[in-house]
């Protein structure tokens, strides 16, 4: 069955635009903030790639389309710490 985010071979997306104008690495200081702490983690083996692929992918599909590309990040991250036991959720929505 394929997930929300497995679109190869799909149409109806429209192009895709393309600005070659120099862009910052990133669009805000929180979304550094993830990609460190993803990197971080992932470092540590708290889980590895395939594991944080996984968990992007699992997001309800609703969810995963209303979400930029680093919310969809950080979903995956608290999804993960949650599922080892590093963070539970709740302490996170506390």
């Amino acid at each position: 069955m394929s997930r929300i985010n497995d679109v190869g071979g799909m149409e109806g997306f429209g192009a895709v635009p393309v600005d070659n104008a120099e862009q910052p690495a990133f669009a805000a200081d929180w979304e550094a903030r993830v990609f460190a702490l993803n990197s971080a983690l992932l470092r540590r083996g708290v889980y590895n790639l395939d594991e944080f692929r996984d968990a992007v992918e699992r997001m309800p599909p609703a969810e995963y389309l209303d979400a930029s590309y680093y919310e969809r990040w950080f979903a995956a991250i608290t999804t993960l710490l949650d599922e080892r036991g590093v963070l539970p959720r709740a302490d996170l929505d506390g």
